[in-house]
């Protein structure tokens, strides 16, 4: 199913040619109207053009700002999920020594699924990479409780405490993905844009036709920026696993 803010480059043609349009509309409506009544652009109009243009600055302002800080929120959670993994890794070294080496070489396949979801597009690879790491986290889980509840001492219970925190930043992590800019916002956000270019082409009657296109497209582009960074996996602005991918070339 086709979700248009995944695809910022789709938000950008489609906003554009409907700015745009929506600017010829009220170009057209102004020759109308001009045509009954010598002066349509009052100060009331002036008035109500500036207000709008206002509002719609501060919209983009605080969309941008929402979009900016769920992006931020995502690289810490990847910087969280590094150090909790490289954290559980090292306190293997508490358990006996045949389940550390196990719980090793589950942290590290478990560690190289965390970094293909960052990098996954596909909505059938994520599915995948979901299944491998859930398979992965029930694995792990028996290999250090087991041991814990047989001899429950605090140094054990850091290893387990310790994998508590592992499969915690993944949920933490899962969240943060899911949480987008909410519909309301994108609508009125659009909503306020289209007729905001519709009061602009209703007070460049019958000028330049590039004056027209210049509010579409800053606007455009605006929308395109902020999807761009709302979208986790579909935008070029993307949160790349680096502290994941370090912690991996250490392990390995």
């Amino acid at each position: 199913m086709l979700y248009p803010l995944d695809h910022p480059l789709l938000i950008l043609v489609v906003s554009l040619l409907t700015f745009w349009s929506s600017a010829r509309m009220g170009s057209s409506l102004s020759a109308i109207y001009r045509s009954q009544q010598n002066d349509h652009r009052g100060a009331d109009f002036v008035f109500v053009l500036g207000a709008a243009l206002n509002l719609l600055g501060l919209v983009i302002g605080f969309t941008f700002s929402m979009a900016v800080s769920r992006y931020d929120q995502r690289k810490n959670l990847e910087e969280q999920e590094a150090n909790a993994i490289g954290t559980e890794y090292v306190r293997a070294d508490l358990l006996p020594a045949a389940d550390a080496a196990k719980v090793r070489a589950l942290l590290k396949g478990y560690l190289d699924q965390r970094i293909l979801y960052y990098k996954a597009r596909k909505q059938q690879e994520l599915r995948e990479i979901n299944a491998q790491v859930a398979r992965l986290e029930a694995e792990m889980w028996p290999v250090v409780a087991i041991p814990a509840a047989a001899d429950p001492t605090s140094v054990r219970a850091l290893s387990v405490a310790g994998m508590n925190d592992v499969m915690n930043s993944e949920g933490y992590t899962q969240a943060a993905w899911w949480n987008r800019l909410p519909i309301g916002a994108w609508t009125f956000l659009i909503t306020l844009s289209i007729f905001c270019n519709l009061l602009i082409g209703y007070a460049a009657h019958r000028r330049s036709a590039f004056l027209l296109l210049i509010l579409p497209i800053v606007l455009s582009i605006s929308l395109f920026l902020i999807a761009d960074i709302d979208s986790p996996r579909g935008g070029v602005i993307r949160v790349r696993p680096q502290n994941l991918e370090r912690l991996a070339e250490s392990l390995h």
